[in-house]
């Protein structure tokens, strides 16, 4: 299959590099120079500064939407009504609004929509699925996470600092990534509380959420995320009432990717305890991409779709409600 990215910057060179043997033909910016730098790592792909362009390429069968969360709607529905399948990156709107013109052009035009949910294809996240679905883990309790970077100089002056470019902040940024996984063990929230806030970042978007979320069934999701976090940390526990799964690190600078099986015994005291680690490079883009060529090529809905994307987004607005 043919593939044109759109958005040139980190996130479409690394999808570049993890297209799993289909074919990149065609690349755009609104930098022509990043596009054309990207361009050229594949033979015969060409290069353009506006995107309405490559969407109505007709060899074109794939397109990966990678801009500025501004865009990423806008961009992905002129995708789907010239008939492409798309893989837009999360959180694919700044408003979850944004996203009902795409999911009703999506329907009837017959096409795949993927969102960008790639922790969900990290090894350790696989292997948790699979213990999760084994029923290993019992009837689920809660989920407890945190996730956190610590910025660099001048992150307060990109474009992820600028409410009408991002949308928001940091909840916006690395929180859809908590509540999509902590969605995808506990299903769906329905109460929401929770509170955004700018600690140390002169911006005016958040730097630190917090968010506890329930179920109808009172499992809780309680999430942090912030770019305050000095040290980078990645921390994903799952609660059972039989077992409980820990997921910590994401490779590079988050440390060694690793997932924990603690299952108790039935004189309790100290678990039985299981551990994986993978040291490898993150592998994460790959395998999610793998599985969108499946999803195109049987017709099904991708698993990380539209509507999760508009669910992870309800929880983020009525949280910057209830924060202002």
């Amino acid at each position: 299959m043919n593939v044109a990215i759109i958005g040139c910057g980190l996130i479409g060179q690394k999808r570049a590099r993890a297209l799993a043997g289909a074919k990149l033909v065609a690349c755009a910016d609104i930098a022509l120079e990043r596009a054309e730098s990207l361009a050229r790592t594949a033979p015969g792909a060409r290069a353009y500064s506006d995107w309405r362009a490559v969407v109505e390429r007709a060899d074109v069968d794939i397109v990966i939407v990678a801009t500025t969360n501004n865009l990423l709607a806008e961009i992905t529905l002129g995708a789907v009504n010239a008939g492409k399948h798309v893989l837009v990156e999360k959180p694919a709107a700044r408003r979850a609004a944004e996203l009902a013109p795409v999911i009703d052009a999506a329907k009837q035009k017959h096409v795949c929509v993927r969102v960008g949910f790639n922790h969900r294809y990290h090894p350790a996240f696989r292997k948790a699925r699979e213990i999760f679905e084994s029923g290993a883990l019992g009837e689920m309790m809660f989920v407890r996470a945190r996730y956190g970077h610590g910025g660099r100089i001048g992150y307060d002056k990109e474009w992820r600092a600028n409410p009408d470019i991002s949308g928001g902040g940091e909840l916006i940024d690395q929180g859809v990534h908590l509540i999509d996984l902590a969605r995808w063990f506990l299903g769906d929230f329905v109460e929401t509380q929770g509170f955004a806030h700018t600690y140390f970042w002169q911006m005016p978007v958040d730097d630190n959420a917090f968010m506890l979320l329930k179920t109808a069934q009172q499992q809780t999701a309680f999430l942090h995320v912030s770019c305050t976090e000095w040290k980078n940390l990645f921390s994903f526990e799952i609660y059972g009432h039989d077992a409980k799964l820990d997921i910590s690190g994401l490779g590079g600078s988050y440390g060694v990717e690793r997932l924990a099986f603690y299952k108790m015994l039935p004189q309790m005291g100290p678990p039985e305890t299981t551990i994986w680690e993978y040291p490898m490079g993150d592998a994460s883009w790959e395998n999610e991409f793998v599985e969108f060529l499946d999803d195109i090529r049987f017709g099904r809905e991708p698993a990380a779709n539209l509507r999760d994307a508009r669910a992870a987004l309800e929880i983020v607005e009525e949280i910057y409600r209830k924060s202002k």
